[in-house]
């Protein structure tokens, strides 16, 4: 049976051959981003299992959590976590942002 599976994105720049989207996950679906995106036409760069034309040399896909929040099970605050970009999508990012 089908599990309901939102998301909402927003285009922040489109490139020759691929875009950088910003996604707000509103479930948690196993590989929703992924499967999602690939059902619009659109897969992960490197994403192979979900429609990528090629894979990147390390088997990596170009999908990163910038930014998670989630409520502490205890203390009951929201808990807010920034990760930093990782180094191996700069040029990929530079490609798409044409610098």
């Amino acid at each position: 049976e089908a599990k309901e599976a939102l998301l909402s994105f927003k285009v922040l720049n489109i490139g020759d051959r691929y875009s950088l989207v910003e996604i707000d996950l509103h479930t948690g679906r196993h590989h929703q981003i992924r499967a999602q995106f690939s059902a619009i036409g659109h897969p992960v760069k490197g994403d192979v299992k979900y429609g990528a034309r090629r894979g990147e040399r390390d088997k990596s896909i170009c999908l990163h959590s910038r930014n998670l929040t989630f409520e502490h099970p205890t203390t009951k605050e929201l808990v807010n976590i920034i990760a930093k970009t990782p180094s191996t999508f700069d040029p990929f990012i530079k490609n798409v942002l044409g610098s």
